[in-house]
């Protein structure tokens, strides 16, 4: 079991599994090459980089590099992972999971985990990667493991049924 922290992201080969914790409003991006058997997945806290402020530390506090925050950067450098492990990008596909609204104010510019979906999938159709699967929104934290064997996602959240997908 590979373990992906907050802001951070890691591939896997089969048969090893990739999980992540405590996806609120982050989104976890999950990619797939189901020929070479190579999976992916980043945790992602916030929608761009470019919205981030300028300057800044160049790892965040856990010495993660910073860009694995954002969706654009953070999933740029998965594809770039991946690839030179072996995959192909245009064999990806993609699943994600998380996204959800923590907070009850209505505006949209609080609800991150909404900005952070939209990131994601606009990202992700700009390198023509097709999501296809994905349990995103709500109001529950969510953990996630993946597989590099088979592809599956294993979604688990406190009170909830276990979801495959």
């Amino acid at each position: 079991m590979i373990t992906v922290g907050i802001a951070d992201l890691n591939i896997a080969k089969a048969p090893e599994r990739l999980v992540t914790y405590a996806l609120g409003s982050c989104v976890g991006i999950c990619l797939y090459d189901a020929d070479r058997r190579i999976a992916g997945l980043a945790h992602i806290m916030l929608p761009w980089s470019k919205e981030a402020a300028a300057g800044g530390a160049k790892s965040g506090s856990s010495g993660v590099a910073a860009e694995y925050r954002f969706a654009d950067t953070g999933i740029t450098e998965l594809i770039r992972l991946m690839c030179a492990a072996g995959a192909r990008k245009h064999a990806l596909t993609a699943k994600i999971a998380g996204g959800a609204k923590m907070f009850s104010f209505n505006s949209s510019v609080f609800n991150i985990g909404e900005r952070n979906v939209e990131a994601v999938r606009r990202v992700l159709a700009a390198y023509e990667i097709p999501i296809i699967a994905e349990d995103t929104g709500k109001d529950y934290g969510r953990t996630i493991f993946f597989s590099a064997e088979d592809g599956s996602l294993e979604i688990r959240a406190a009170s909830k049924p276990v979801l495959k997908i």
